[in-house]
């Protein structure tokens, strides 16, 4: 069976899975490389990002396992748990924004990190469009809610990039706390969305 672009299904649920797959490979390498950038720079958000690349796992973890069968029962499940996942994220950017805001934490430079988080954003990024696409093409709400849990990891990433930039060149380091703040509305509101919305 094609959709409209004369894509087959398979072929469809075949790039679905490779996105996840992608996603899982990258985040269980990024936990160790952000490891060794947050030990080194003593950087409470390099070490919170990491926390993150966990969140992401499940989320794609939980997306294959949704793709490998079918039944809406299934999906709504798969798409209970991404929330959950969103729930967690929020839940861990507030108290990690806090604790840095009130502690007045300065991380050291960190070359490795700014590397890291600067790729990590881009292929985020890119990987968060072509879950949208594809998640379309099938009507797959699962793919489609877990691609956004992708961009808020892009945009992660970035805040926590800025961050670390800005307290290099000009010692604020402030930035990135303050741009986890508008992460978690963002993520509060796709959790009121998956367990409150219509699908």
């Amino acid at each position: 069976m094609n959709n409209a672009n004369g894509i087959s299904r398979q072929t469809l649920l075949r790039r679905g899975f490779a996105l996840e797959y992608a996603t899982l490979g990258w985040n269980v390498i990024g936990i160790v490389v952000l490891a060794i950038a947050a030990i080194s720079a003593r950087s409470v958000a390099l070490a919170g990002f990491g926390l993150d690349s966990l969140i992401e796992i499940g989320a794609s973890t939980v997306v294959i396992w949704e793709l490998s069968g079918t039944g809406d029962e299934r999906q709504k499940r798969a798409l209970k748990l991404i929330g959950a996942g969103f729930a967690l994220l929020g839940l861990y950017l507030l108290a990690q924004s806090t604790i840095v805001l009130v502690s007045g934490f300065h991380p050291h430079h960190s070359s490795l990190g700014i590397v890291w988080t600067a790729i990590t954003a881009a292929v985020m990024f890119a990987l968060a469009f072509g879950k949208a696409r594809t998640g379309a093409a099938l009507d797959n709400p699962v793919l489609k809610t877990e691609g956004r849990v992708t961009l808020i990891d892009g945009l992660l990433a970035a805040a926590v990039l800025l961050g670390l930039v800005l307290n290099s060149t000009l010692g604020w380091w402030w930035a990135d706390p303050a741009a986890g703040y508008v992460l978690v509305y963002y993520a509060a509101r796709e959790v009121r969305e998956i367990f409150f919305g219509d699908h």
